[in-house]
């Protein structure tokens, strides 16, 4: 997530030598050392660091060995470090919407692992409808993100994934959803948030295809489940709006008909607490960046700060993303708007997740998941598992005379056109580094030798038809046209809606202009996350097919080569 979004997450819980080869010479990297707490000889005698006692007694034990302003330095997420007792700083954001991404501070790509395998966006993978392929890519995002943590570049606490339902067409956000259907965003929810928790998925080729079967992969003793990574829900609901018009998240009135949520809504109900507190379980709940500052700054909700840190606070919030609540909350106490025992409240959820990611637990041998390293991250098992999901998202909207597949052999030339026709960019929003991504025009070189290009339009946005001659002369010499338009993060992403469902621009036109001149059918590619009208392009003979593909990721110009070639039969 970003330094804003919506309204509050909710969490459903629920030193080897690493070889790289440069030419022919084989240069060891050391693993970096990562200071965990409990760590002998000073700090592994205390309670909570006993693996023999329970999860609760060991938190307890933590929370009581600390003074208040130590407890509420802890109320952020990032948790400042407690010397005295061996604990190093914490921090508790990180993203892993459809791969491991760049946007929360816990996350670097600036160590010894340089990328991380960019799976499609949300929208397209739960697009194949396909629970297994759902679980199979929450297991590998899960371990590329335990290999970067054991390297020193994540944490393991993950904000994903993204269960607001798709309500609006115009919202930015939407393609990070599964959806405008609750059932099958709660489907989606299930299985990331299952599998990237603890379990994994194996693969085995059988006529081309991957079988894709879950296994466990928890490790478990008698304290109960431990945790290999812990995923977030979020926002939890009454949010699909960025910004339109005069409204924005941060003072919009989202009144949910069942209880109103706190968060940038400023429908902020009454029974918004006990909502909150089922949620509890045996996880955390964490506010959304600045929300907490949002209720009294933004909302006007409360009268002071201490008034909004004690309503969050209360309401069931664990930590407060920002600094707002380690800000206020002692001014709070003294003023006798919050007591003592909330906040102890917050931290037993907060420590008891961490317990049982092992934080605590020092560098046990027999923790098979300190063993994932950089050899885990941008595998090829990985790669091809990206490559079926896009496959399986890819959705075929119109095929008039079975116009597609194309046959390779008897093809002497293919135009492909459009402004993002020879981009990497395609993963939508929360993507990190791709491993090795690849091109639409990339993709189609690998079917055909006699290939030319042309944008069309300087950018997604198209204001201006000044390189459409180009488009159209490239289009007169080939024999087939491949022509990509739709949306990109400059169209929605978030902090921005869209206007209109209408292709941006003269990206219309530009279509109309090539299909004129166009000596077959051409084959029409949509991009983006949220719906847009094509209705001209439906009956008109001149468009023979066309093909949604959302934000692929990495492999997305892959995928749809292989669609277009019969490769791999898509769904309708």
């Amino acid at each position: 997530m970003s330094t804003q979004s919506s309204v509050f997450f909710f969490l459903i819980c629920l030193h080897f030598l690493q070889l790289v080869t440069f030419s022919h010479c084989y240069v060891p990297i050391k693993k970096p050392i990562i200071q965990y707490p409990c760590r002998p000889p000073n700090h592994n005698s205390y309670p909570f660091c006993n693996i023999s006692l329970p999860l609760k007694t060991r938190a307890q034990s933590l929370i009581s060995l600390l003074t208040l302003d130590e407890k509420i330095q802890q109320l952020s997420n990032n948790a400042s470090a407690i010397p005295r007792l061996g604990i190093s700083s914490y921090e508790w954001w990180s993203e892993s919407l459809h791969g491991i991404a760049a946007n929360g501070p816990g996350i670097s790509f600036n160590g010894t692992i340089k990328s991380a395998t960019s799976f499609p966006q949300v929208i397209l993978t739960a697009s194949a409808f396909n629970r297994s392929l759902w679980a199979a890519v929450a297991s590998a995002i899960a371990v590329e993100a335990m290999a970067m943590h054991n390297w020193g570049q994540a944490g393991l606490t993950y904000w994903a994934p993204n269960i607001n339902i798709f309500r609006d067409p115009r919202w930015g956000r939407g393609q990070e959803t599964p959806g405008e259907d609750p059932m099958v965003a709660s489907a989606f929810a299930v299985e990331y948030v299952r599998a990237f928790q603890g379990q994994y998925h194996r693969t085995d080729a059988r006529k081309g295809r991957y079988k894709y079967g879950l296994q466990r992969r928890v490790l478990r003793d008698d304290n109960g489940d431990r945790l290999m990574l812990s995923a977030c829900c979020k926002h939890f609901t009454a949010y699909d709006l960025e910004k339109w018009g005069q409204f924005t998240r941060y003072n919009f009135n989202a009144v949910s008909l069942a209880v109103s949520i706190l968060g940038y809504g400023s429908g902020y109900g009454r029974h918004v607490s006990s909502t909150l507190q089922k949620l509890h379980t045996s996880g955390y709940i964490t506010s959304d960046c600045d929300a907490v500052a949002t209720i009294y700054e933004d909302q006007k909700y409360t009268k002071t700060p201490e008034d909004a840190v004690a309503a969050a606070l209360r309401a069931g919030t664990d930590i407060n993303c920002g600094t707002y609540m380690s800000r206020h909350m002692k001014s709070a106490i003294d003023q006798g708007k919050v007591l003592e025992e909330d906040i102890d409240r917050a931290l037993l959820n907060l420590f008891s997740v961490q317990l049982r990611l092992g934080l605590f637990d020092g560098e046990p041998e027999s923790n098979p998941f300190r063993k994932l390293g950089p050899q885990d991250v941008c595998t090829s098992e990985h790669r091809k598992l990206a490559l079926e999901a896009a496959r399986q998202g890819i959705v075929l909207l119109k095929n008039e005379q079975k116009f597609l597949p194309l046959d390779k052999r008897i093809i002497s030339s293919l135009a492909i056109i459009g402004p993002l026709a020879n981009s990497t960019n395609l993963g939508g929003g929360y993507t990190g580094v791709p491993c090795n991504p690849t091109s639409i025009l990339e993709g189609l070189k690998e079917y055909v030798n006699n290939i030319y290009h042309a944008a069309g339009c300087q950018d997604v946005p198209c204001n201006s038809s000044a390189d459409f001659a180009e488009a159209v002369s490239v289009a007169k010499q080939a024999e087939y046209v491949v022509i990509v338009v739709g949306l990109d993060l400059s169209q929605e992403t978030e902090d921005h809606d869209r206007y209109s469902l209408l292709l941006p621009g003269h990206q219309k036109e530009l279509v109309i202009a090539v299909a004129t001149v166009s000596r077959k059918p051409l084959i029409l590619v949509l991009t983006g996350g949220g719906p847009i009208d094509v209705s001209f392009a439906v009956g008109d003979p001149r468009i023979g097919s066309i093909l949604w593909i959302g934000y692929p990721g990495e492999s997305g110009g892959t995928a749809l080569s292989e669609i277009i070639f019969g490769h791999y039969n898509p769904g309708w």
